[in-house]
């Protein structure tokens, strides 16, 4: 595999600023929302933002899910421009945040812009450790599979070697999902995906059920893995089992076995492959209760600790154990945020 180069991975998703705060159990139950959980906002949530600024002390960190992996990837590697991050924004201050906190993570921003919307926003509601997303699109909403189309943005996918989708992003452009997937198994590189939340294998089913062939490494979490579970018909919740069905499903190229990984919060990290009957563990070190400040970004941070070894060609043990270690690092910090050098070493 080539060493570490500019463009070769590329993440399509929601450019979103979050807005932070801490908060107390009665404005999740006013606005109907559950701890933990990751939902669009709907007209009853449209207050919520603006009641976050005016009442509460309320932070703006640069967020939406594969934009904060590509920027804890490029963290780890301390090598700008090794990512490429394909999504929608406004032509607004928030837009600007945005991608000056992005770059300034390393992360090549390529956004399409909108003229008509404002840049997505994110409500996140921290309650205790726990937090609560919810997503206004807006601007995210806006993009287009012509942005892809462009020949410098044909020039960068085509140079990829990795390529990652949120399952969010099946809410704004599936055709572009889908067909980055279909060139990704029809040139022999690697196409990567994340559940993201249960309501993408509640509303958006039969999507998966079309990109599924293409994907060689799939992200969930516990509610995520049963939440398909439930929409596909498997009969379980054993998460163990669901990963093998999923991991068995038809796949376009062959000549790499799919890969599934379920991550459970503090209990240990599934890994199932194709073609074998095992289901690994992967133990994640406790944080005292003191240590955690909230939970925002952890699956995120740890796809980008993943990300990160896979681009140096490690195994597949040590990928999990750096996802493990960096989501460890943002849980103790607010949002998915970091600072310093990274100091993840594969033999721990």
């Amino acid at each position: 595999m080539e060493s570490l180069r500019d463009g070769m991975l590329v993440g399509l998703g929601n450019p979103l600023l979050d807005i932070s705060a801490v908060v107390e159990k009665d404005l999740l139950n006013k606005y109907d929302m559950q701890p933990n959980n990751a939902i669009l906002a709907e007209e009853k949530h449209m207050p919520i933002y603006q009641e976050l600024i005016e009442k509460y002390q309320a932070e703006y960190i640069a967020g939406g899910s594969v934009q904060n992996s590509l920027r804890v990837a490029q963290w780890i590697l301390q090598r700008p421009r090794t990512a490429i991050f394909f999504g929608c924004v406004g032509q607004d201050e928030y837009a600007r945040i945005l991608e000056e906190r992005a770059t300034s993570n390393g992360v090549n921003v390529q956004y399409q812009r909108s003229a008509t919307s404002p840049t997505g926003t994110c409500a996140v509601l921290v309650t205790g450790t726990q937090r609560s997303l919810c997503a206004n699109l807006a601007a995210a909403n806006d993009f287009t599979s012509e942005h892809l189309r462009s020949d410098g943005n044909r020039a960068y996918l085509q140079g990829a070697q990795f390529f990652y989708v949120s399952g969010f992003f099946f809410t704004v452009s599936f055709e572009s999902a889908l067909s980055v997937a279909k060139e990704a198994a029809a040139t022999g590189r690697m196409f990567m995906m994340n559940l993201s939340a249960p309501f993408v294998p509640q509303f958006y089913k039969n999507n998966l059920e079309e990109i599924f062939p293409y994907v060689d490494v799939l992200f969930g979490n516990e509610t995520e893995a049963i939440a398909l579970a439930k929409e596909f018909n498997y009969g379980t919740e054993d998460l163990r089992e669901i990963g093998k069905r999923i991991a068995a499903l038809p796949k376009e190229n062959g000549k790499r076995k799919r890969i599934v990984i379920i991550t459970q919060g503090s209990d240990p990290v599934l890994l199932i492959e194709a073609g074998t009957d095992t289901v690994r563990e992967f133990p994640v070190q406790k944080l005292a209760p003191e240590e955690m400040v909230d939970t925002n970004g952890a699956g995120d941070a740890f796809v980008g600790g993943f990300l990160a070894q896979l681009l140096q060609s490690r195994t597949v043990d040590v990928c999990i154990k750096c996802g493990i270690w960096a989501a460890r690092e943002i849980i103790q910090r607010s949002g998915c945020t970091f600072e310093g050098e990274p100091s993840f070493c594969a033999d721990n």
